[in-house]
């Protein structure tokens, strides 16, 4: 499988969240190959179903439900002013330092190609260097007369970041917009490509859930509708980088980190830790305390609770345009990943259920 290839589509493709479509063909058009039923449900999610081997009904054969979310940060017209440029309020979570000098693209009527425009340098007072950057005061310029403008574009419009997936110099790296949580959807490929060459007894249902950052409300439906009874969520965490503490950050290129936490079922967690031993995965072990700020946190309280893990691929420079990650740790998640299912079977869920 070309990692690279499918993660620069998926990454290119606009996906902010409440507008995923073009990120969820892309997904689609992959997953395609290896499932049984592609289907997209209410809100959007999209829902890859892979039967399982066992002889049980459908309606008693294990669920293993497992989600990584489609959709990107991105921005939202708010204003189009009388001189024709564009004001705008974030979807999800934005440093405003990120958003000076970026190229956009306006999904009006059709799709516009914008810059973010700053102040040059010659203009700018030294009372306003020392002032805090803040969205307000941005505005988007796409080069036209303000009654073309408006003719195109409407308030509400979404905007998304328009950046390349780039190589580094060593291929491994990849830096790109949207790769939170792109990368996780390439994961989720991957594990569906190794499961070809696998037995797995349970039914799984890959899922690029919508809509992860505003709030994680694709994978609160998704899981009430598929009622799984193992739920694995796939993210990011952050990656090493100067000036981050050490134990905050996982290694790029060093494996997928393990979740462990009240957010997570303790059974999950060791038998991931187990195989990534077994078949000699690295992996790192990620520390959380509480509720993970990822879909696990919607997947865990579904109905009456779904025992949850969490595996994530470790990323520098969150929720920028020049995100980064390394082929090897998707690659290698996505093998952890379909070891784990092709383990799922009635004994390990009773496992799973015993608190004695």
């Amino acid at each position: 499988m070309e990692v690279h290839a499918i993660l620069k589509e998926l990454a290119e493709a606009s996906g902010v969240a409440g507008a995923e479509n073009a990120a969820a063909d892309v997904a689609a058009k992959h997953f395609e190959p290896y499932v049984h039923q592609i289907k997209r449900d209410l809100l959007g999610n999209l829902v890859a179903y892979k039967k399982g081997a066992s002889r049980r009904s459908s309606r008693k054969r294990q669920k293993v439900f497992v989600a990584a979310h489609l959709d990107e940060i991105g921005l939202m017209v708010n204003e189009i002013s009388e001189n024709g440029f564009i004001r705008f309020t974030p979807i999800g979570g934005f440093d405003p330092r990120t958003l000076w000098g970026q190229t956009v693209i306006v999904h009006g009527r059709k799709d516009l190609f914008g810059v973010i425009g700053p102040k040059s340098p010659h203009l700018v007072s030294s009372a306003e260097i020392q002032k805090e950057m803040r969205i307000e005061d941005m505005h988007i310029d796409v080069a036209m007369p303000v009654e073309q403008t408006r003719e195109i574009v409407r308030v509400g419009d979404i905007i998304s970041i328009h950046r390349h997936l780039r190589q580094m110099k060593d291929s491994s790296y990849l830096t790109g917009k949207a790769l939170d949580d792109r990368a996780g959807v390439m994961c989720l490929i991957y594990a569906a490509s190794e499961l070809q060459s696998l037995v797995h007894q349970a039914d799984v249902y890959f899922v690029g859930t919508v809509q992860e950052e505003v709030g994680a409300r694709g994978a609160v439906t998704s899981t009430y509708e598929l009622v799984p009874d193992i739920g694995i969520a796939v993210d990011v965490c952050h990656g090493n980088m100067p000036g981050v503490d050490q134990e905050d950050t996982a290694e790029l290129g060093k494996g997928p980190a393990i979740a462990v936490g009240p957010n997570i079922h303790q059974v999950l967690s060791d038998k991931l830790q187990k195989l990534a031993g077994e078949f000699r995965i690295p992996f790192a072990l990620e520390p959380s305390p509480g509720a993970t700020p990822t879909d696990a946190r919607s997947i865990q309280v579904s109905r009456e609770g779904v025992p949850c893990a969490l595996l994530s691929i470790p990323l520098r420079y969150m929720h920028t345009s020049v995100e980064m990650v390394h082929t090897q740790d998707i690659v290698l998640a996505g093998r952890l990943l379909a070891q784990f299912i092709a383990e799922v079977n009635e004994n390990f869920l009773q496992e799973v259920c015993s608190y004695e």
